[in-house]
């Protein structure tokens, strides 16, 4: 089976950064973690949320969880310099990161958005994210894609 690329593939090719494409059977209905990681036949820590939240004081920012987890509203404003946050409306997600919901990828955002990973990340020797589309995932390394998106590590 021919898997195509995706931006975010493309963009670690261009850096030279090591990664496996993954594909999974999407399921509409369910568009959870919970569903790549049992189709990946992964541990549900290692499959990676990508989360964009908007702070009451810096704007736009990006999360990325383990599959099991919830971001914390808390933890998330103070790690990016905010009072508060809240996740952004899934009708936001398209016209601001290029990407939809059950596909959004830390990697090749239209912008530059501050990101944090989880640090139980660096537990692994390969994560799962999202390659940018439903039905595809990026095993990469956990340093290389925080080198390569410039990621804070968080609870700090």
């Amino acid at each position: 089976m021919q898997i195509q690329k995706t931006n975010a593939a493309r963009l670690l090719d261009a850096a030279g950064i090591p990664y496996t494409l993954v594909p999974y059977e999407v399921d509409e209905e369910h568009l959870e973690a919970s569903h790549v990681a049992e189709q990946l036949g992964e541990d549900l820590d290692r499959v990676f949320k990508t989360l964009v939240l908007r702070g009451d004081r810096n704007g736009l920012f990006v999360c990325v969880v383990p599959g099991s987890m919830e971001v914390d509203l808390k933890v998330a404003a103070r790690i990016s310099g905010n009072k508060s946050c809240a996740m952004i409306h899934v009708k936001e997600l398209l016209p601001l990161t290029g990407y939809i919901r059950g596909g959004c990828s830390p990697i090749g955002m239209k912008k530059p958005y501050p990101t944090f990973i989880h640090e139980s990340a660096l537990l692994w020797d390969t994560i799962y994210i999202s390659a940018g589309v439903r039905g595809l995932q990026i095993g990469i390394e956990p340093q290389a894609l925080i080198g390569f998106v410039g990621a804070g590590i968080y609870p700090l």
